[in-house]
């Protein structure tokens, strides 16, 4: 019973520096409020268009595909940043190819957005 609790703490305390790390993010990376931000425009339209479960599911998983990358280019930046303080070619390049990857989850997101909303709205007017 006595290594229970110090597993138990071990895997709050995880919880916890998890959540501290995306509120890091949140607070520190315009782009990661930008991304709230639609999220929440997103979530209030498909409220008003009472999506079915099927399309809440892609929303979901789009929203999150988004969400984690912009939190692995943020931590690659940082990484970055601290091997590499200084102006380094390839360390640009590293961050380059990370941001790449949000713009691509970015525009994933944004296709399955239109893929579900589009139809609402067409009926809707």
């Amino acid at each position: 019973m006595s290594e229970e609790k110090p597993e138990l703490k071990k895997r709050v305390n995880s919880f916890r520096y998890a959540f501290r790390g995306i509120a890091r993010v949140f607070h520190t990376q315009r782009n990661m409020q930008i991304h709230v931000i639609i999220a929440l425009l997103v979530i209030v339209a498909g409220i008003w268009f009472q999506l079915r479960i099927a399309e809440w599911l892609f929303i979901v998983l789009a929203m999150g595909f988004v969400f984690s990358a912009e939190i692995f280019n943020s931590a690659v930046e940082e990484l970055v940043n601290l091997v590499s303080p200084g102006y380094n070619e390839k360390a640009g390049r590293v961050k380059d190819m990370a941001a790449g990857a949000v713009l691509i989850a970015a525009i994933t997101a944004a296709i399955i957005g239109l893929f579900i909303f589009v139809p609402h709205l067409i009926r809707w007017l």
